[in-house]
């Protein structure tokens, strides 16, 4: 019984350590999943909320078209859009104007610059911020 109790404790515990090992690689690519998912749907809400502000802007210019001034109301419309988010203001652009060539299409460019959290502990990624764009067309009521 001696020598079948011994062998039984040295299998036990190598299993323990097998366990280990394996929680130990599988448990920081489950968090890069996870933190991966949770960034993708925070970009996701983001690039949501710069295409609802392109809306907004591009139908007030093209119900306005002759207030196309920096801080016109179109624009206003856009930064209270985006102020009400939380987003940074020094990380948007905003561009307002009019097809040159047929002066009845409205369009609104919104650029962001997204923080991206999980960039920085993925080594070998160059940015911590990735480039969201969006872009609003609408004919001149």
């Amino acid at each position: 019984m001696s020598n079948t109790g011994i062998v039984m404790k040295r299998n036990a515990m190598h299993n323990r350590g097998q366990g280990l090992v394996e929680f130990a690689l599988v448990v920081p690519l489950f968090l890069i999943l996870l933190f991966g998912m949770i960034e993708f749907g925070r970009a996701w809400m983001t690039k949501n909320i710069l295409t609802g502000a392109a809306r907004e802007a591009v139908r007030i210019f093209a119900v306005i078209p002759y207030d196309n001034s920096v801080g016109g109301s179109a624009e206003r419309r856009a930064v209270n859009i985006l102020s009400s988010a939380g987003l940074d203001s020094s990380r948007w652009t905003i561009s307002i104007y009019s097809d040159p060539v047929d002066n009845t299409i409205m369009r609104t460019d919104v650029t962001y610059n997204f923080p991206v959290i999980i960039i920085g502990f993925i080594p070998g990624l160059p940015s911590d911020n990735v480039l969201l764009t969006t872009s609003t067309t609408m004919r001149r009521e």
